[in-house]
C-alpha cells in the first residue's frame, strides 16, 4: 500500500471517537490501542494491514460490526500512533510476539480475531507460529488477506502495477494534472492523488474516493516482508484447528488462488465477493458484514 496521509474527504463521515483508549505497558515498546462496541459482549481483536499503516483506514466503515459487538484495534508496532525510534528492524516475529502480548495485556483469554489483508496473514502466521503459546486464537475472520506465498505475493505486485500503469487510472492522472486543482485546493490535491494511489485495489477506481486515507512507514513495511524470505505458509496451516472464515474480492490484485489455498488448508468457509477489489468495507460492505455475522451465529465463542 501507499505511503500517504492526508484528511478525510469532507464528504465521508467522521471517525467517532473511541469508547476507550491507550497505550499497552508490557509491550517492548507502547502501543496504542482503541475499542468501539458495547461492553461486555462478544469481543474481536481487529488486526489492520500494511505492514507499516495504522488502524484508522478500516474506520469508519468497519464499525458497522461494533453496533453489537466490541471490537478491539491496535496500531502496530512501526505504525500510527505506535512508531518508534528504535532503529532494530521490525519483523514478522516481531509483530507475531506483540500480538501475543496485546492480547494478553487487553484479557483476550482465547481471541477471536479480525484481520484484514497483512493482518490476515498476521492473523495466520500467529495461529501457526504463536499457538504453543497463549492466548491461542479461538476463530479467524480474515478479509482479503495478504499472499500465504512469496509467489503469488510476487503475482500480486505485478497486477496491481499494471493497474496502476492501465489507461484509466492514466487518465485519471492526467485529468488531474491539468486541473489546476494543486494550486486552488491543495487538500484536495492531496487527497485525490491518494485515491489514484491506491486505484489499483479497486473493482472500480472511483471507490478509491471512500477510503479512509492513511500512510505507511516504508521501513517498516519493508523489514516484514525481508524478514519474511521465501515463504510459504500452506503446509503450517493444516495444522491450524480454529473456525475460520476467508473473505476475498474476486477482482482483487491479490491472486484469489491464495485464498483458496489458505481455505483448503484451514478447513475455512471461503465467500468470494464480485464487484469487489482488495477493500471490501468499501466496495461491498452489505455483502461483507452478513457474510462475516452469518459465520459468527455458527461458531460458539470460547469464553
Amino acid at each position: 500500500m501507499p505511503t500517504f496521509a492526508g484528511r478525510l474527504p469532507l464528504d465521508m463521515p467522521p471517525i467517532p471517537i473511541p469508547r476507550d483508549s491507550g497505550f499497552t505497558t508490557s509491550t517492548p515498546v507502547p502501543l496504542y490501542w482503541c475499542a468501539y462496541g458495547p461492553t461486555g459482549g462478544r469481543r474481536f481483536l481487529v488486526l489492520h494491514g500494511g505492514p507499516g499503516a495504522d488502524h484508522q483506514y478500516l474506520l469508519p466503515q468497519m464499525l458497522a460490526l461494533a453496533e453489537d459487538h466490541e471490537l478491539v484495534f491496535y496500531d502496530q508496532r512501526g505504525g500510527g500512533q505506535s512508531r518508534t525510534d528504535d532503529p532494530t528492524p521490525i519483523t514478522w516475529q516481531t509483530h507475531v510476539e506483540d500480538l501475543a502480548v496485546v492480547a494478553n495485556e487487553l484479557a483476550f483469554d482465547r481471541p477471536e480475531i479480525i484481520g484484514y489483508s497483512w493482518g490476515g496473514l498476521l492473523a495466520m502466521l500467529y495461529t501457526t507460529a504463536a499457538s504453543r503459546q497463549s492466548p491461542v486464537a479461538s476463530s479467524l475472520v480474515l478479509l482479503d488477506p495478504a499472499p500465504i506465498t512469496r509467489k503469488h505475493r510476487e503475482q500480486f505486485e505485478a497486477e496491481f502495477s499494471r493497474r496502476q500503469q492501465g489507461p484509466v487510472v492514466q487518465q485519471m492522472r492526467a485529468e488531474l494534472a491539468a486541473s489546476g486543482l494543486r494550486e486552488r485546493d491543495p487538500d484536495a490535491y492531496r487527497q485525490r492523488s491518494f485515491e489514484l494511489s491506491v486505484a489499483g485495489y479497486f473493482a472500480d477506481p472511483a471507490r478509491a474516493h471512500d477510503l479512509t486515507p492513511f500512510r505507511v512507514v516504508g521501513r517498516v513495511q519493508q523489514s516484514v516482508w525481508s524478514s519474511l524470505g521465501d515463504f510459504d505458509l500452506t503446509s503450517r496451516l493444516t495444522d491450524v484447528a480454529v473456525p475460520s472464515l476467508i473473505v476475498h474480492g474476486r477482482q482483487d490484485p491479490i491472486p484469489l488462488e491464495s485464498s483458496e489455498i489458505a481455505a483448503r488448508a484451514l478447513g475455512a468457509r471461503l465467500v468470494v465477493l464480485d464487484d469487489c477489489g482488495h477493500v471490501p468495507y468499501v466496495e461491498q460492505p452489505q455483502s461483507l458484514f452478513d457474510a462475516v455475522r452469518d459465520f459468527l451465529t455458527h461458531i460458539t465463542p470460547v469464553l
